[in-house]
């Protein structure tokens, strides 16, 4: 696998810094999927927590979050198929049910019989999935508690940018490649509340995970699961309804994606319904308000 140089990442004299780049594939390992490879990271004691990343990101979008919760928790987490270090195969056609097979078949082979699940934007339709699988009783594993992060749990109130519906449309395989970072700057800040918005090393990072081994040139296939929650939606959906596990929502409410709508409409549909609402916060509350989202979860969890 190729190796993160040392010119493009920032690091201190004798190793990376904590959090940055380097410092995440240093503590990280591949395995293989399908026959390709998926990067992975582990670390902790405890509950097992398995974290699932956003679109177009990758599991360093955790990175903040993972020094509070490792002191704690037996924390796992990847870069889905098409995601950040692991492999992007071009002729591949991507699918959330793909990815919760990737998963599921991780977290099996690991032989967790439980798990706990933290997922994020196109996580949480991961997530999701797994769920309607635990309620079918097609999982060899039980999960404990949910908790999701500012994604598109409901279709019909998710917002996507301009350039994701260009993505979406017969010309996105040119928007995909042709894609450039001025222009992945100007719609990424968008995502941000005005509270802690990425800096350039951080941009830096994103846009490094986004381009790696030509990742680019498959936006178009990965954003097709927008059309996939739109199709499964009343199974994603009921399966919020129907759970038995807690489960809890943290959004950043100046997210312009999923944002204050989505969090009225969970308050509408899902029973009893546990949601934790950060102002001033974007797309990415682990990122920008890391220690909020910490005790926001770390509550969850001891209210039982």
């Amino acid at each position: 696998m190729q190796k993160i140089s040392g010119e493009s990442l920032a690091s201190h004299g004798n190793g990376a810094s904590e959090g940055s780049l380097e410092w995440w594939q240093d503590g990280g390992k591949w395995f293989s999927f399908e026959g390709h490879a998926i990067f992975s990271r582990m670390a902790g004691q405890g509950e097992p927590l398995v974290m699932l990343h956003g679109f177009p990101t990758a599991s360093w979008d955790w990175s903040r979050l993972w020094p509070m919760l490792v002191q704690t928790q037996n924390l796992l987490t990847l870069d889905m198929l098409g995601f950040g270090l692991s492999d992007k195969p071009g002729d591949y056609r991507y699918s959330i049910e793909d990815q919760a097979d990737l998963l599921q078949g991780w977290i099996e082979g690991l032989g967790l019989p439980a798990v706990s699940l933290f997922a994020h934007d196109y996580g949480c339709s991961v997530a999701q999935e797994l769920m309607a699988r635990e309620q079918e009783g097609a999982t060899g594993f039980a999960i404990k508690r949910v908790c999701f992060l500012n994604g598109g749990l409901f279709p019909e109130v998710h917002s996507p940018l301009l350039l994701q519906k260009m993505l979406r449309s017969p010309f996105g395989a040119l928007v995909s490649r042709g894609l450039n970072r001025r222009s992945f700057e100007r719609n990424f800040y968008r995502l941000f509340g005005d509270r802690n918005r990425p800096g350039k090393e951080d941009l830096d990072q994103f846009w490094y995970l986004l381009t790696y081994n030509n990742g680019r040139g498959i936006l178009h296939r990965l954003i097709q699961f927008m059309e996939e929650r739109r199709l499964h939606r009343n199974r994603w959906v009921g399966a919020l309804q129907n759970a038995s596990q807690p489960v809890r929502f943290i959004c950043g409410i100046a997210d312009p994606v999923s944002g204050e709508a989505m969090a009225r409409r969970y308050r509408e549909l899902v029973p009893e319904p546990d949601v934790v609402s950060l102002r001033r916060v974007g797309h990415y509350p682990h990122f920008e308000v890391p220690g909020e989202v910490f005790r926001a979860w770390r509550d969850f969890c001891n209210s039982g």
